[in-house]
C-alpha cells in the first residue's frame, strides 16, 4: 500500500483530511458534510474509488480548467492521508490558528516500570505519540514479558518455538533508518509468534566493528586533540575505544527501546564480551586443529590508510570512464592540481633498455609507481617481434636492477599495445601468478603506509606512492624513456571503510580454507534445508560461495579480538624473525598462554621454563566473531541449556547487502562448528537509500536517526548533529544544504508506531528502498485516525459489558443482522490474509491488509451503519443494539490484536481502554502482547452477505451521485427508487443501511414517478430520485442560461484569436496547445450545460 503522501498537485487539491484539532470524522455531522466519507471502500492508495459518473465529471472539470470547488464526495482521501501543504486561504488561516494552539503537554504519573493506569487518565482528544508511547516499554520489560521459559522451550518442538538474534549493530554510532526497518520487521515477527503462543526468544546485541570503530575513534582523536593512536599507544587507545563503545552502545539500546523492540534485555550480548570472546578463541583453535586455518604470505588487498589487510568483499569498485582526479588519504596533495587531487584513468608508456643492445622495449601501465618493483618484462613466446630477446635482460633505469625478459602466453596478449608487459609480482594479482610460473623475484616497493621503501631507489624513497608516480614520470622524461600517456577506462578498488585506494601487497596473514564449508552452505540451499527469501537472492548466494577463496581473517588493527597465536622462541635465541616464513611453524595456536607454552615446549623440545612467547599483535576480522553470534550468545562451545532450548534459531532477518559478509559466514561456521544450520530461513530486506536513490551517508546529510522521526527535531538540531561529528567543514556545509532542502521545517514528531508502520510498507518494494522521510511522516495520520476512530467508538460501547469470546457470542445471537454478519465475515477474512502474509514473510502486504480492514471496513462502513442502531435506546431495539455493540467491541478488540505486532504502543493503549478490561475471566491477559493472535474460523465466512453489502454500497454511491448532480442539500431526504430483479433481496435486506448512508428514503422495485431522474449503477441496478419539490427547474434553467451567455463570448474570442492569419506559423507550439486546451474546455462545458438544460426541460414538463 502506497504511503499516504506524495500526491500530485491535482490530488492535493482534492484530498480531504482532518487535523488533530478537529473532531473525529465519524462525528454525526461528518456524513452530512461529506456523505461519501462514510461507506465507500477506497483504492489501495487511500483514495475513494470513483463511479463512472464521477469519473466523467472529473474529466469534464479538468477539460474546463475548473479551478473552483472540487467534487469532494467523489474524491475523498484515504484515512491515512496527511493534510496537503498549502491550500485555500481558509485552510491557511486554520493552519495558522492551529499553530498558535498551545502544544499538548503531558506529565506521565506512572512510576517507572509499572503499568500505566488508563482508567485514571482521561483519553486525550487527539493522538499524541509521546503520551501514547510513555510507560508501556518499561512495564513490558520490567514485567518479564520479553523473556522465555528455558525449561519449557527445551521440551517444545521447533514448530512451537520462534528464536531470532538481532543483527548486532556496529557501535560506530547510533542507529539509522535502515536499522529501524530491521527492527520493525523483526519485532513484528517476534510479537506475532509470541501472541501465537510460541516459546519466543529475541536476543539483542552489538558488534565491536573492528575497522569501522577504530577509524571513527581515530578521526575523533585527530579532530579534537590532533593526535593519532600511535601517540597514545595500544593500551590507552583501546581504552578510548571502550569509552566510545559504552557511550554509543547505550545509545543504541535506548533507540531500540524507543522503537519498541521486544528483545530479552537480560541476554544483551556484545561481540567482545567474555562469552563471545571465548567462542572466538575456540573457533580459531578448532579450525586450526582441523587443518582449515593456516598462516601464509600471500598477495592481498592492503589499505595504506588503515595499514591493514582488507578482504575482497570489503572492496568497493568504482568505474572510471577516463581521466579522473581523486583525493587520496595520507597524501600531501598533488601540487599540479588546484584541489590537490591525483590523476587516474590514464595509461602511461615508457621503455626499458635491453642490456648490450641499447634496444628499447616499451611497456605500459596504469600504476606507474609500481615499475619500481618490476622484476621482469613478459612477451608472448609466439610473438616474432621479440624472439631475438628471449632470455635477455633489461636494466632498471633508477635502481640498476637486472630485469629478465620472460615468455608467458597467459600474461601477454600479442594484439594489445606493444605486446610487452611489465611484471610486478609483489603488487599485482596477475603478475603474482606470472611470478610464480616463472620463478621471479617478489620485490615489495611500498611501506605499510603507502610510502616508497628502499627498493625504490634513493630518488624516490620516502615519497607517498602517488607523489612518486608524478616524480617517476618526470624522471622518465628526463631520461628520454617516457613514451606518452593516454586516456584509459579502468576499475579502481577502494577500501569500504577508509575510502583509501587499495594496494595489492604481499603480507603474512591468517587464512581459513572455506571450500568444504562453502559446499555445505550451498548444498543446504539447493536441498531446501535453508530457505533464502526473496528467492532471487539465491543466485548471489551460489555465485559467491561456488567461487569462494580462502578467507583472510587477520587485520593489522588494535581494536578487536587478538589472534590466539603466540610466536615461540627459547631464551637466548637471537635472529629468529617472526616475519620470516621459515619460522612459520613457531606460531603456536592455543586457547590461552599456558596452553601455548605447553605446545611450544613440545614443538621446540625444551622445558616450559625455557619458552618465551609473544602474542600476535593482529586482530581477527570482525565477521569472524559475528559469524559465531547465533550460537555464541547461547553459550557455545558449552552444551548449555540455552543451546538445547534455542539453537538452532528460526529466522535470520537482515539487509540484503550483507548476504555474503555475514549470513554466509554464519551458515558456514555454524555447520562446521555445531554441525547444524544456525537458522532455517533467511529473510533479506532491501537496502535503504534516500528518496533520491543515494546511499545513506553522513557526508550527504541523509542519515536520519530514528529518534529524530519518533520525537521530532528542528532543522537546527540536525545541523548541530552534523557539526558535532567527524565530517570535514566542507562536507558539513554540503550536508546542511541537503538537509535544508529535505527538511526546511525540521522533522515533525511521528512516534514509534507510525515509523514502524510506515517502514513496513516499504518491504513490498524490490532490492533497494528509496526512503522518503516525509512519506513515513504521513503515517502518523494513520495513528491519528485510529485513535479518533476508537475514541468515537468507545462512546457506542460505554454502557456495554463484553463477554468472554465476544465474537462468538455475537455470532450466535438471533438478533445478528446482515450488517453484523458482514463485518464479522470481512474481519475474519482479513485475519486470514494477515496471518498468511506474516507466515509467508510478506510484511508489506500484511501492513496493507490490516490498514484496509480498519479504514475501509470497520471505520468507513460498519461504524457508520451501526450509528442509528446504537443511538436508538428504545426497549424494542435493545436486543439489536446489544448485538451491534458486541459486534463492534469484538471487531475493535480483534483489530487491535491483529495490528499489535506492527504498532505495539497505540494498540496496547487502546486495548487497555476497551470496556470490560480486567473482567473477562482467568483467560484474560494483562497485556495485549500476550493475548492470543486472531485466527481465521471458516464458520464466520459469509460470501453471500459480503456480496449483498457490495450491492448496497453500489446503491449508496448512486444515491449520493444523484443528490450531488442535482445540487440537493444534504439535509434534504429525497425518495430513491431502486430497481433490480437480480439484487432485490440484497437491497431489501440492506434498505436501512442504504437509508443511513444514501441520505434519503428508499423504495425497492416500486414505480418511480415521472418527476424522477435516473442513474445506472451497474448492469442490473438502476436508481431513480424523485425531484418533485426539490428542484426549481425554471430557476435552474435560468442559471444555466446565464452561464451559457458568459461562456459564448469566451468561445468566440478564443476562435477569433486562433483563426487569425499566420497564427499557426507565428505562435509557438506550446502556446497553440494551451489555446486549444482552453477552447476545448469551453466547448465541453458548453455541451454539458446544454445537456443539463435539456434534462431540466424534460423534467419540467412531467
Amino acid at each position: 500500500m502506497p504511503a499516504p503522501t506524495d500526491y500530485t498537485a491535482d490530488e492535493k487539491r482534492t484530498k480531504i483530511s482532518m487535523s488533530n484539532s478537529e473532531d473525529p470524522f465519524f462525528a454525526a455531522d461528518a456524513v452530512a458534510a461529506n456523505p461519501s466519507s462514510a461507506a465507500t471502500p477506497t483504492n489501495p492508495d487511500g483514495t475513494k474509488k470513483l463511479s463512472k459518473s464521477a469519473m466523467k465529471k472529473l474529466e469534464k472539470q479538468k477539460a474546463m480548467g475548473d479551478k473552483g470547488k472540487q467534487d469532494k464526495s467523489a474524491l475523498k482521501a484515504g484515512w491515512g492521508a496527511p493534510k496537503a501543504a498549502g491550500g485555500s486561504k481558509k485552510e491557511k488561516e486554520k493552519a495558522a490558528k492551529a499553530a498558535k494552539t498551545p502544544a499538548f503537554v503531558f506529565t506521565d504519573p506512572t512510576p517507572k516500570g509499572q503499568k500505566k493506569d488508563v482508567s485514571k487518565i482521561d483519553m486525550p482528544d487527539a493522538y499524541h505519540p509521546a503520551y501514547v508511547e510513555s510507560s508501556w516499554q518499561q512495564w513490558w520489560e520490567e514485567s518479564g514479558f520479553y523473556s522465555c521459559d528455558v525449561e519449557k522451550a527445551k521440551t517444545r518442538p521447533k514448530e512451537e518455538k520462534f528464536v531470532m538474534v538481532i543483527p548486532p549493530p556496529n557501535v560506530t554510532g547510533s542507529l539509522h533508518l535502515g536499522h529501524a526497518l530491521t527492527a520493525a520487521v523483526e519485532d513484528t515477527m517476534v510479537r506475532y509468534h509470541r501472541m501465537c503462543g510460541h516459546s519466543t526468544m529475541y536476543v539483542p546485541g552489538t558488534d565491536h566493528a573492528g575497522i569501522a570503530t577504530q577509524s571513527v575513534v581515530e578521526k575523533k582523536l585527530k579532530k579534537e586533540k590532533n593526535i593519532n593512536r600511535h601517540d597514545l599507544g595500544r593500551e590507552e587507545f583501546v581504552k578510548k575505544v571502550w569509552e566510545w563503545k559504552e557511550e554509543f552502545g547505550k545509545k543504541i539500546t535506548s533507540q531500540l527501546r524507543f522503537l519498541g523492540s521486544s528483545v530479552d534485555w537480560s541476554r544483551e550480548a556484545f561481540t567482545m564480551d567474555e562469552n563471545c570472546s571465548k567462542a572466538v578463541t575456540e573457533a580459531f583453535v578448532q579450525f586450526h586443529e582441523k587443518g582449515l586455518l593456516y598462516r601464509a604470505r600471500r598477495l592481498g588487498n592492503w589499505s595504506c590508510a588503515l595499514k591493514s589487510a582488507i578482504s575482497d568483499i570489503e572492496v568497493d569498485h568504482i568505474e572510471l570512464t577516463g581521466r579522473t582526479f581523486l583525493a587520496v588519504p595520507n597524501h600531501p596533495g598533488n601540487p599540479s592540481d588546484p584541489a590537490g587531487k591525483y590523476e587516474f584513468g590514464v595509461i602511461t608508456s615508457f621503455c626499458y633498455i635491453v642490456e648490450g643492445t641499447g634496444e628499447e622495449l616499451t611497456v605500459a601501465t596504469t600504476r606507474l609507481e609500481t615499475m619500481l618493483g618490476d622484476t621482469a618484462v613478459a612477451v608472448h613466446p609466439d610473438d616474432p617481434r621479440y624472439t631475438h630477446l628471449h632470455g635477455k635482460f633489461c636494466t632498471h633505469p633508477f635502481n640498476g636492477r637486472r630485469i629478465p625478459i620472460v615468455t608467458d602466453s597467459i600474461s601477454v596478449n600479442m594484439e594489445f599495445g606493444t605486446g610487452a608487459v611489465k611484471i610486478t609480482p609483489a603488487h599485482d594479482p596477475n603478475d603474482y601468478e606470472c611470478g610464480k610460473r616463472n620463478d621471479l623475484a617478489f620485490i615489495g616497493m611500498l611501506n605499510e603506509d603507502g610510502s616508497i621503501n628502499g627498493e625504490g631507489g634513493d630518488k624516490f624513497t620516502g615519497m607517498m606512492r602517488y607523489d612518486a608516480r608524478i616524480a617517476i614520470e618526470d624522471a622518465l622524461k628526463e631520461l628520454g624513456h617516457f613514451k606518452g600517456k593516454e586516456v584509459n577506462p579502468m576499475s579502481l578498488g577502494l577500501c569500504s571503510r577508509s575510502g583509501d585506494i587499495l594496494e595489492p601487497m604481499i603480507t603474512p596473514q591468517w587464512y581459513v580454507n572455506c571450500d568444504n564449508m562453502a559446499k555445505r552452505a550451498t548444498d543446504a540451499v539447493r536441498n531446501k534445508d535453508l530457505k533464502i527469501l526473496p528467492v532471487e537472492h539465491e543466485k548471489t548466494w551460489f555465485n559467491w560461495l561456488d567461487n569462494i577463496r580462502d578467507w583472510c581473517i587477520s587485520r593489522q588493527l588494535w581494536w578487536g579480538h587478538r589472534i590466539p597465536a603466540w610466536f615461540a622462541t627459547m631464551k637466548g635465541e637471537v635472529n629468529v624473525s617472526k616475519g620470516d616464513m621459515v619460522n612459520n611453524e613457531r606460531w603456536i595456536v592455543a586457547r590461552n598462554v599456558e596452553d601455548a607454552r605447553k605446545k611450544a615446549a613440545a614443538h621446540l623440545q625444551c622445558e616450559e621454563g625455557e619458552i618465551e612467547l609473544e602474542q600476535d599483535e593482529d586482530v581477527l576480522d570482525t565477521w569472524f566473531s559475528s559469524g559465531l553470534f547465533p550460537f555464541a550468545v547461547f553459550g557455545w562451545p558449552e552444551n548449555t541449556d540455552d543451546m538445547k532450548a534455542f539453537y538452532p534459531t528460526s529466522l535470520l532477518e537482515t539487509g540484503s547487502d550483507i548476504l555474503f559478509f555475514w549470513v554466509a559466514r554464519m551458515v558456514m561456521m555454524g555447520l562446521e562448528l555445531t554441525d547444524m544450520l544456525p537458522f532455517e530461513t533467511v529473510y533479506l530486506h532491501a537496502m535503504v537509500r534516500d528518496k533520491n536513490g543515494r546511499k545513506m551517508s553522513k557526508s550527504l546529510g541523509n542519515v536520519v536517526d530514528p529518534l529524530e522521526v519518533i520525537n521530532g527535531c528542528t532543522l537546527d538540531s540536525l545541523y548541530a548533529k552534523l557539526e558535532g561529528g567527524n565530517l570535514p567543514k566542507k562536507e558539513v556545509e554540503r550536508a546542511k544544504k541537503d538537509q535544508a532542502a529535505d527538511f526546511p521545517e525540521g522533522i515533525p514528531e511521528c512516534g514509534s508506531d507510525a515509523l514502524r508502520f510506515g517502514l513496513l510498507a516499504y518491504t513490498v518494494q524490490g532490492r533497494d528502498v528509496n526512503l522518503d522521510i516525509k512519506r513515513v511522516v504521513g503515517y502518523r495520520q494513520f495513528g491519528n485516525k485510529l485513535w479518533n476512530a476508537t475514541k468515537f467508538a468507545l462512546q457506542f460501547v460505554a454502557d456495554f459489558q463484553p463477554e468472554v469470546n465476544m465474537i462468538e457470542v455475537a455470532f450466535n445471537s438471533p438478533a445478528l443482522g446482515p450488517r453484523d454478519r458482514y463485518i464479522i465475515s470481512k474481519v475474519n477474512d482479513h485475519v486470514r490474509r494477515v496471518n498468511e502474509c506474516l507466515a509467508g514473510h510478506e510484511y508489506g502486504l500484511a501492513q496493507q491488509t490490516v490498514y484496509e480492514m480498519w479504514m475501509n471496513e470497520i471505520c468507513a462502513v460498519y461504524m457508520e451503519l451501526v450509528k442509528p442502531v446504537v443511538y436508538d435506546t428504545s426497549e424494542e431495539n435493545s436486543e439489536k443494539r446489544n448485538v451491534a455493540q458486541g459486534t463492534l467491541w469484538a471487531c475493535l478488540e480483534i483489530g487491535l490484536r491483529l495490528l499489535h505486532p506492527m504498532m505495539p504502543f497505540i494498540t496496547e493503549e487502546l486495548w487497555q481502554r476497551l470496556p470490560g478490561r480486567g473482567k473477562l475471566g482467568e483467560s484474560e491477559t494483562q497485556t495485549i502482547m500476550l493475548a492470543e493472535y486472531p485466527q481465521h474460523l471458516a464458520k464466520y465466512d459469509n460470501s453471500e452477505v459480503e456480496g449483498d453489502m457490495e450491492v448496497a454500497m453500489e446503491a449508496v454511491k448512486a444515491c449520493r451521485s444523484l443528490k450531488k448532480q442535482y445540487s440537493i442539500a444534504n439535509k434534504e431526504k429525497p425518495t430513491f427508487f431502486l430497481k433490480s430483479s437480480k439484487y432485490e433481496r440484497a437491497l431489501k435486506n440492506h434498505a436501512d443501511d442504504i437509508v443511513t448512508l444514501g441520505g434519503g428514503v428508499v423504495k425497492v422495485n416500486e414505480t418511480a414517478p415521472e418527476t424522477s431522474a435516473i442513474v445506472v449503477a451497474n448492469e442490473d441496478l438502476t436508481v431513480f430520485i424523485d425531484l418533485a419539490g426539490l428542484v426549481d427547474f425554471d430557476k435552474e434553467i435560468a442559471k444555466i442560461t446565464k452561464e451559457m451567455e458568459k461562456l459564448t463570448p469566451l468561445i468566440n474570442l478564443q476562435n477569433l484569436k486562433m483563426g487569425k492569419d499566420g497564427y499557426d506559423e507565428k505562435v509557438k507550439e506550446s502556446v497553440r496547445e494551451k489555446d486549444k486546451e482552453k477552447l476545448d474546455g469551453y466547448k465541453v462545458k458548453m455541451d454539458l450545460l446544454k445537456v443539463t438544460a435539456a434534462k431540466y426541460e424534460v423534467l419540467k414538463q412531467k
